[in-house]
């Protein structure tokens, strides 16, 4: 189902009509490209809760194959025990990553099938709840595909372009989001040097950006978190592209953690900084970044993780934030698949949603 034409691996595939899923385990890459079969409500739920299968929207479209595949395994012809076993699985793997909309929004979507169908038997259910979750990724093919069409416009010949974690073909089912348009004009022709944040603590941009963009031949340097600021400051960056795990009626956005600092120095150096995402990760019933909930992850993977012994005291205490929230007003656009928000984002966000009712 995947429109690549550079050599990253599937991440999510829908396996043996619907009676599994089969992901790119990201955890082992870059060095392994390992695949997980997830069967049960908890292969789904541990798989994006230790960041197996991430990436806003693959997270999406594991949750709606994963949706489809558990309703496949009911066995009640009930439809009202129906319904309340498939809401309480949805309830659970949507606590895996709470910060998430796309996670929320794919589990909601599945559940409308089944919602809005109360007069068929359950059987036909689940086979509209499986067209439905294949939907979700040939949307999200064509919105990819899109996002990085606009994120073109932006660019030019040259351009040096800043990213931070990942928001490439491993996080979606196409280009991606924030890579998407480096790897679009990449196909077409253009040159471009990419920096990529190696985000730390969990060093996706390490293990999975710069294995993207080096897959597929785009010119990619690896830096250290704290090192943007001196790229910057010696004129190598042009335009900052990052993705979004959910963008607040005001415009401000949820980002893997360092974001924000990313669109302070960009503000300071007068550097574009956009964000790159479906609408689906745009919440308008969240006021302000302040009423997103912030995901808290293990201290172990600050002290721990990555390192052959532990790199902090045992009893030192660890504060590990899996996201932040980057100011409106630090933002010069959201690139949608629908057209690019510019302030005021009250006004414009609202806009991109009337183009998809």
């Amino acid at each position: 189902m995947n429109s690549r034409s550079f050599p990253v691996p599937e991440n999510v595939t829908l396996c043996d009509n619907g009676r599994h899923v089969d992901i790119l385990d990201q955890t082992k890459l870059p060095n392994k490209v390992e695949h997980r079969k997830l069967l049960t409500v908890s292969d789904y739920y541990d798989a994006i809760r230790d960041l197996q299968v991430r990436g806003a929207p693959a997270i999406g479209i594991c949750a709606a194959y994963g949706m489809y595949c558990l309703a496949q395994q009911t066995e009640t012809l009930d439809y009202d025990s129906f319904l309340n076993k498939m809401n309480e699985y949805g309830k659970y793997l949507c606590s895996a990553r709470p910060t998430a909309v796309n996670l929320s929004w794919a589990v909601r979507r599945m559940l409308r099938v089944a919602e809005d169908h109360p007069d068929l038997p359950v059987c036909d259910i689940v086979k509209r709840m499986g067209d439905e979750s294949r939907a979700v990724q040939q949307e999200d093919i064509s919105m990819c595909t899109a996002i990085s069409e606009y994120g073109l416009s932006l660019l030019h010949e040259g351009d040096g372009i800043l990213t931070h974690c990942n928001a490439g073909p491993l996080a979606t089912s196409c280009y991606g989001t924030a890579i998407g348009p480096m790897l679009l004009g990449h196909e077409r022709g253009m040159s471009f040097h990419v920096f990529s944040d190696e985000t730390r603590p969990l060093l996706q941009g390490a293990r999975l950006t710069s294995y993207e963009l080096s897959k597929a031949g785009v010119d990619v340097t690896l830096i250290c978190d704290n090192m943007a600021s001196i790229v910057m400051k010696n004129g190598w960056v042009q335009i900052c592209f990052v993705g979004c795990d959910r963008v607040a009626a005001n415009g401000d956005t949820a980002n893997k953690i360092g974001t924000s600092g990313v669109a302070i120095l960009a503000h300071y150096y007068g550097i574009p900084f956009y964000v790159l995402g479906p609408t689906s990760t745009i919440d308008l019933s969240c006021p302000t970044g302040s009423d997103i909930e912030i995901e808290l992850r293990d201290e172990s993977e600050i002290r721990e993780k990555f390192y052959r012994e532990p790199m902090a005291l045992p009893e030192v205490r660890c504060y590990n934030p899996a996201f932040d929230v980057t100011d409106h007003s630090l933002i010069s656009g959201i690139i949608t698949e629908h057209g690019i928000a510019a302030p005021p984002y009250t006004e414009s966000l609202r806009r991109l949603f009337q183009k998809t009712e």
